[in-house]
C-alpha cells in the first residue's frame, strides 16, 4: 500500500503540502483530486522520492521509495509523458529502464503489446503524438509488474477509445489486487473509474471516502468536488 504520514513540503515559504496523511489500499482505484495548486503532483513526487519532504514521510510497502534496489518492480508511475528522450526509439527507451531493474526483453515486448505500441516500437519518440507518449509512459509503469501504480492525468491526449481503454486498464489492475492511485481533473471519468477518492485543497486533506458515499450525498461526483473544494482554489500555488 501507499501510506503518507504528516507529509509537509514548503517552497521558499510557500506551503505546498500541509501535514497530509492518508493511505491508499490495494484492490481499489483511488482517485486523487484537487484544484490546481492543491499539492497533488508535489505529493506524488514525494512518494516517489523525486522531492524531499520538509517533514513527515511517504512510504510504499512500509518503506521509502529510495530504499528499493529495483524500484520499478515495486512501484510503476507515470507523472509526465513528455519526460522522455525524443531521439530514442520506444523499444530502446523501455529496454534501458528494463536493464536498470533486471527486467528481461520479453517483458518489454509484452508491455508494448499491452498498450498497443508494438507496430511503432522502432519509431523515435519525438514523432509520437501526446496520446502515444501517454501509452509509452503507461508501458514503462507496467514494466516491472509492480503491485503499486501511480498515474498523473494519464488520459491527456487520448481519444475516446483511448480513454475507455485507460478506464478498463485501471480497473483491471485494481481487480488483480494492485494499489492504483490516479490523479485527474476529469470528474466524469473519475466517477466511473475510481472506487475511492482523496480530495485535497491547499495541501490539506478535505475528503477520504468512497465514490458511492459522495454520489449518495450529492447529485454527482463533480457536484461533490466543487462544493468540497470551493474554499480551496488558489491560483499561482504549487501543483
Amino acid at each position: 500500500m501507499i501510506e503518507v504520514r504528516e507529509l509537509t513540503k514548503s517552497y521558499g515559504g510557500v506551503l505546498a503540502v500541509d501535514r497530509l496523511s492518508f493511505r491508499v489500499e490495494p484492490g481499489h482505484v483511488t482517485g486523487f483530486l484537487g484544484p490546481n495548486g492543491a499539492g497533488k503532483s508535489t505529493t506524488m513526487r514525494m512518494i516517489l522520492g523525486l522531492d524531499a519532504p520538509t517533514s513527515g514521510e511517504a512510504l510504499v510497502h512500509g518503506r521509502r521509495y529510495a530504499t528499493f534496489r529495483r524500484p520499478m518492480r515495486e512501484v510503476g508511475a507515470l507523472l509526465d509523458a513528455d519526460a522522455v528522450h525524443g531521439g530514442r526509439r520506444a523499444s530502446d527507451h523501455l529496454m534501458c529502464l528494463a536493464r536498470a531493474n533486471d527486467i528481461g526483453a520479453t517483458r518489454v515486448a509484452e508491455v508494448l503489446e499491452t498498450v498497443g505500441l508494438t507496430s511503432v516500437a522502432r519509431r523515435e519518440i519525438g514523432g509520437f503524438s501526446l496520446g502515444m507518449r501517454q501509452r509509452l509512459g503507461i508501458a514503462a509503469a507496467l514494466l516491472g509488474d509492480p503491485k503499486v501504480l501511480m498515474f498523473d492525468e494519464p488520459v491527456n491526449g487520448l481519444d475516446p477509445d483511448g480513454v475507455r481503454w485507460i478506464r478498463r486498464l485501471m480497473r483491471s489492475l485494481a481487480e488483480e489486487g494492485r494499489t492504483v492511485l490516479l490523479s485527474s481533473h476529469l470528474m466524469s471519468e473519475m466517477a466511473v473509474t475510481a472506487d475511492h477518492v482523496l480530495i485535497i485543497g491547499r495541501g490539506r486533506l478535505i475528503a477520504d471516502t468512497t465514490v458511492a458515499e459522495l454520489t449518495g450525498r450529492y447529485p454527482s461526483l463533480e457536484d461533490a468536488y466543487i462544493d468540497l473544494t470551493a474554499g480551496s482554489v488558489e491560483f499561482g500555488a504549487a501543483r
